[in-house]
C-alpha cells in the first residue's frame, strides 16, 4: 500500500441525508478496530489479510465509555469534513515491520487522510499514512494510568504527535492532574496551560482542534469558543434526538 493511498481524496458529492446528523448521532463505529470480525491469523499472529491485529485490552468499565464517548461527541463535531479520522482503540505505530514501541490511543485525530483507508488498516501505520495523526487523547484508568503520562508520553513524541492530552475521570487519581496536554515543539512536549475557570470548570485549548477541553465534574467536555457553547455530550444528544423525533412525528401527522 502506497503511502498516498491513505491520505484523503477529493470532497465526495452524493445525496443529502434523509435526516439532520442529530437524528442519526451517535449510529456509527468510533473505533478503528473491528473486533466484531473473525480473522484468520498467521503463526505470528497477524491477520493473514494484511490488516494490523486487534490489541489485547484488559476490559475497564469505566475507561471504555469515556473513550467511546470522547471518539462519538469528536467525530459529530468535524463531520462536515471527509478528511478528518476521530479513532482509536488500534495500534500507532511507524512500520508494521517492528513492533517495538506500538501504541493503543484512546483517541487520535488526524486531518487530511482517508478515515475508511485507515479504519480498513486497522490502525495507525504513520509510514503508510504520510505522517503522524495530530492529536492524541487517553483516558486514565487503575492499570494505565502511570504509564499515560512517563511511558506513552514519550512514546507519542517519538511518534510526532503534535497534540497530547490526558483525562482523568477521578480527579488525579491515576493520572498526575485531572486533566493535562502537551504540544510538541522542537521534539520535545511542553505543557499547554490548563486551569480553573470562573465557573470551577477546569480547562485547557487545543488550538489544533480548535476547542477547549474540560473536565467538568468527571466528565470529558468540549468547549466550542468561536460558537461560545458546550458540543453536546451522549446524554444531551440522544435528548435531541428524542427531540427532532418527535418534532418530526407532528410535522409528519399535519
Amino acid at each position: 500500500m502506497s503511502r498516498m493511498s491513505l491520505i484523503s481524496p477529493a470532497r465526495r458529492g452524493g445525496a443529502l441525508p434523509l435526516f439532520p446528523r442529530a437524528l442519526t448521532w451517535p449510529c456509527y463505529n468510533q473505533a478503528m478496530i473491528t473486533r466484531a470480525v473473525t480473522r484468520p491469523e498467521a503463526a505470528d499472529g497477524r491477520p493473514v489479510d494484511g490488516t494490523l491485529p486487534d490489541p489485547v485490552r484488559t476490559p475497564d468499565m469505566q475507561q471504555e465509555p469515556i473513550g467511546s464517548e470522547i471518539r462519538v461527541v469528536l467525530r459529530r463535531h468535524f463531520s462536515h469534513r471527509p478528511d478528518v479520522l476521530v479513532g482509536g482503540e488500534g495500534y500507532l505505530c511507524w512500520n508494521t515491520r517492528n513492533r517495538e514501541g506500538w501504541l493503543v490511543p484512546d483517541c487520535v485525530v488526524a486531518f487530511g487522510v482517508d478515515p475508511d483507508a485507515v479504519r480498513s488498516r486497522n490502525g495507525y501505520v504513520i509510514d503508510e499514512v504520510g505522517k503522524p495523526p495530530e492529536v492524541v487523547v487517553e483516558t486514565a484508568s487503575e492499570s494505565t494510568g502511570k504509564p499515560d503520562y512517563t511511558r506513552k508520553r514519550d512514546g507519542y513524541a517519538g511518534y510526532g504527535v503534535g497534540e497530547y492530552w490526558r483525562f482523568d475521570h477521578t480527579g488525579g487519581k491515576y493520572h498526575d492532574r485531572p486533566l493535562s496536554g502537551d504540544v510538541l515543539v522542537d521534539g520535545n512536549y511542553e505543557p499547554i496551560p490548563v486551569g480553573r475557570g470562573a465557573d470551577g470548570v477546569i480547562r485547557g485549548h487545543s488550538p489544533t482542534l480548535g476547542l477547549d477541553l474540560c473536565w467538568d465534574d468527571g466528565r470529558l467536555r468540549f468547549y466550542d469558543p468561536a460558537k461560545g457553547e458546550y458540543l453536546l455530550n451522549l446524554p444531551e444528544a440522544e435528548a435531541e434526538v428524542l427531540r427532532l423525533r418527535e418534532e418530526l412525528g407532528r410535522l409528519q401527522s399535519r
